[in-house]
């Protein structure tokens, strides 16, 4: 299993419609198949900046998503919003204490 980050920075005016589209589609994407966790953060000093972190079972259930109809209207209507390049990391997850 690996995390999946991406950091997204919108415009002010922008953060509503992206938050409503978000919540639209988050239980489409989290139910893609090899996906285990997803969640979106709000940077608590600049609320223009949001980040999503998801867990994926293989590297290929992640290709499959971006790949996938699903993918294409999420990111066709977020990256309109945009004020920045997002960027994005797969990283392994070493270490978790709960």
């Amino acid at each position: 299993m690996f995390v999946r980050i991406v950091k997204m920075s919108f415009h002010e005016k922008d953060i509503p419609a992206f938050l409503d589209h978000f919540h639209t589609m988050k239980t489409h994407i989290r139910n893609a198949p090899g996906n285990r966790l997803l969640e979106l953060y709000q940077d608590k000093n600049n609320p223009c900046v949001f980040f999503t972190y998801s867990y994926w079972e293989t590297e290929q259930d992640l290709e499959n998503y971006r790949n996938s109809t699903l993918f294409e209207g999420v990111w066709t209507f977020t990256k309109k919003l945009f004020n920045a390049k997002p960027e994005a990391w797969s990283v392994n997850k070493l270490v978790s204490l709960e």
